[in-house]
This record gives C-alpha cells, sequence and structure tokens, in this order.
C-alpha cells in the first residue's frame, strides 16, 4: 500500500500525491534513509513511523473564539438547559480539537455566563499527538489571539516569556485525549455528548469518509443535543440526518425531525462577557430559504455618501462592524461607497455577498462571490462559500471543485510555518 493510502486510511484526509510526498521526503531525510521502497516497508511495519509520517499531514491550526457566534449559540443552550434541571452535568465535546484553543474558549465562555464548572464536562480529542501536548499546556504564542474583542486574555491568561498560559481554573475544565473519529471505537457512547463542536474538518474527506464521520457523530449526540459545523459542511449533514437551526453564523444543527428547544431569539455576539438583552435572530445564512418563500426584492438603501477623506480600509472596517452587528444594509453601503473609490476590493464584493446571501438573493451573492475570487483567487471564505453554494443548487462537481482549492489555499497559507506542510482546519 502506498503512502498517500495509508495515510488517507487514518486521516481520512484526501491528500495529493505532492502533499505526502514532501511530507515522506521530510522523514526520509529525518530517519536518515534514501531507498524510497525501503520507507514503504518501514510504514507498513512501523506504527510509530505511520504516526510520524502522520504528524506532517495532521497540522492542527486555530485560535482563541474562532467564529464566536458558535460559542454565543452553545452557551445560550447550554444555560437554558441546565436552567430546566437536570441530574447530571451536560456534556461537550470538541473534535477535533487542535491545540485546544476551541475547548478552551467553550470553558472561558460558559464562566464568564456563570456556569458552574461541575455542570459541565468538557472532552477533547484530536488525531495529533503534538497538538494534545500544546493543548495540555495550556501555553500560546499571540497567533492564537485574534481580533480586536481580546479582553479575555488579561482575564484568563498570564504572560510568561512572550507566551500566554492559560490559568489553571480553565485548564482543568477540559479533558484531552487521543482519539480518530473514524476509528469505530470513538463513537462507542450512544447520545453521551449535549452539544458537539465538529468545525472545518469534513471538508477534507471525501464522499464516504463523510457519511461515516457524520454517522459517528449522530451516534454520539444526544437525541435532543446541538452540533456545530463550519459553514461549508452544513450541507453534508444535512444530507446526512440533521437539520440546520436558526442560530446566525453559527451554523448549529440537530438531528433531522429531533425538534431541540431552540430559542427564537438568541444574544449578539460576544467575548466572554455576559450578554445583553436579545436581538431577533435572522435566518441562518447557510440554510436555503423554503420553497414557499418569496423572493426578498426590496432594493439596499444607500447611505448618502461619505466624505472624499474617508479611507478605503476604514470604509471595509465599518462595513465589516456592520455585518457583525446584523446590519446588513448599513454594510451594504459602506461595500458600495468602498467600491466607488476602489472598484478591485475583493472582500467588499465578499461582503455583498454575505448581504444577498441573508437576504436571500443567492444569484445575486453568487455573483458577488465568483467577482472576489476574480480578484482575489485565494480568498478562502468566498471560496468556501461557493462551495456551499454549489452544493445547494445540487452541482456537486463545481461543488467539489471550489473545496479543493480553498483546501490549497489554506494549506499554502500556512505552509511558511512548517516548510509548506499541509494544514487540516481543525478547530
Amino acid at each position: 500500500m502506498k503512502a498517500r493510502d495509508r495515510l488517507q486510511q487514518v486521516t481520512g484526509l484526501n491528500l495529493t500525491e505532492t502533499v505526502v510526498g514532501r511530507a515522506v521526503e521530510r522523514r526520509m531525510q529525518a530517519l536518515p534513509l534514501a531507498d524510497a521502497l525501503a520507507y514503504e516497508r518501514l510504514l507498513a511495519t512501523s506504527a510509530h513511523e505511520l504516526s510520524a509520517l502522520t504528524e506532517l499531514v495532521v497540522v492542527p491550526e486555530s485560535w482563541m473564539f474562532r467564529d464566536a457566534e458558535a460559542f454565543v449559540a452553545a452557551t445560550a443552550f447550554i444555560v437554558r438547559r441546565l436552567k430546566a434541571g437536570g441530574a447530571r452535568p451536560l456534556r461537550i465535546l470538541s473534535v477535533p480539537c487542535a491545540g485546544g484553543e476551541e475547548p478552551y474558549s467553550m470553558a472561558m465562555s460558559l464562566h464568564s455566563a456563570g456556569v458552574a464548572s461541575a455542570d459541565v464536562a468538557i472532552d477533547a480529542v484530536d488525531l495529533s499527538q503534538v497538538a494534545l501536548a500544546r493543548a495540555r499546556a495550556g501555553r500560546y504564542t499571540r497567533n492564537a489571539f485574534r481580533g480586536r474583542h481580546l479582553d479575555f486574555r488579561e482575564r484568563f491568561f498570564t504572560a510568561v516569556d512572550a507566551e500566554y498560559q492559560i490559568c489553571d481554573e480553565i485548564r482543568g475544565q477540559v479533558s484531552f485525549s487521543h482519539a480518530n473519529i473514524l476509528d469505530p471505537a470513538f463513537c462507542s457512547r450512544p447520545g453521551y455528548y449535549d452539544v458537539i463542536f465538529c468545525r472545518n474538518l469534513l471538508i477534507y474527506f471525501d464522499d464516504p469518509t463523510v457519511a461515516t464521520a457524520i454517522a459517528s457523530l449522530s451516534r454520539l449526540l444526544a437525541g435532543d443535543g446541538i452540533l456545530f459545523a463550519g459553514y461549508a459542511e452544513v450541507p453534508a449533514f444535512c444530507r446526512n440526518g440533521f437539520a440546520a437551526l436558526r442560530a446566525p453564523g453559527a451554523f448549529a444543527l440537530e438531528k433531522a425531525g429531533a425538534g431541540a428547544a431552540w430559542p427564537a431569539r438568541l444574544p449578539a455576539r460576544q467575548h466572554v462577557r455576559p450578554a445583553p438583552p436579545a436581538r431577533p435572530a435572522r435566518p441562518l445564512a447557510s440554510a436555503p430559504p423554503p420553497a414557499s418563500a418569496a423572493p426578498v426584492t426590496r432594493p439596499l438603501r444607500v447611505s448618502a455618501p461619505v466624505a472624499a477623506t474617508t479611507a478605503p480600509a476604514d470604509l471595509l472596517a465599518r462595513a465589516r462592524r456592520q455585518s457583525d452587528l446584523g446590519d446588513m444594509q448599513g454594510a451594504a453601503a459602506a461595500c458600495r461607497e468602498l467600491l466607488a473609490a476602489d472598484p478591485d476590493s475583493a472582500d467588499a464584493y465578499f461582503i455583498l455577498g454575505m448581504v444577498s446571501e441573508c437576504e436571500q438573493k443567492m444569484d445575486a451573492a453568487g455573483h458577488y462571490w465568483r467577482r472576489c475570487v476574480y480578484l482575489k483567487p485565494d480568498h478562502y471564505d468566498a471560496l468556501c462559500h461557493l462551495a456551499l453554494l454549489a452544493e445547494q443548487s445540487g452541482d456537486r462537481t463545481q461543488a467539489a471543485a471550489f473545496k479543493q482549492r480553498a483546501a490549497r489555499v489554506y494549506q499554502r497559507s500556512k505552509g511558511s510555518d512548517r516548510d509548506s506542510a499541509p494544514r487540516k482546519d481543525a478547530r
């Protein structure tokens, strides 16, 4: 069996020959070993070597509170469930957990919402032993802290030698273990978890592997539990026994027909702060509109032109801020003003695509995202949304092409950190 086939068997990842070849070359240099056939024989007989090669192609990458809306929605769900009463702590699973950023973010969010540590149990698993060692240590570089809202870092971390050490209280709330989502033993506890995070892993699997992974997750999830996916993975879950929930930007799902108690309103996006009074939720961006829904034809309202001295960067920042706040028309207005000054702003077209998607104008959304990737071929988010749009329209060939492009972009973007080794977008 070739190295690529062995790695796919272990990880489920659709790896290119180039990626595998680079990894094999690095291992042969490290051993050292010059004969490729001798290395294949070693790989067939040595579990240690297979593990070492796997580490080179599975390099988890994440950061604290990545896609924060999921943590807002999960915390709201858990708080409501605890208020309803129960005889046991609620159980949460993060898979794959990368370096611990996702489960620690969940623990910080629950702590900030006043949830007692005894009321929840957080399990985190990953295929990478290197990532798990980093997660257990709980020490992070600046790369783990992105965005403008970093107040949690002052609250839960201590600066140590240009790095940040998470506090013992949060670290002690997460249990880390080595596991493989494709191993039948992984789903040996049916209905065990109330909340599962599995985000941006399945986009690197082929269809049979996706179905196998989702079946395992479905078996682990309680009948009234919820699961959080990556936005490009929602259609795959919906094809395999799940249904999308109304949770803006969180990409939450439940088992089809479960009817989990889901609030009509969710807190606004917050960063480990108590949530303010809830605002109405808008439809899940990734879910297709009901067949009976009438298209929204209301034109976008353009605000008065800003002064000519307004910098494009300020207009883009305003568009992003308005989008985060749910003000789609304000975001669109800022984008149009930006395009008047800079017609080649790919990010402006991307945000206009998001606005159109929220207004259920899918043809317009696709037009804007295609314009975005024309101007910026490596725009990862636009490629993922185009993949999702193609799947929703039934064009699985086009969807697969966009997914492959997105995967290559992600791998290239992280290559400088580890000699161009591909990175699984584990969260």
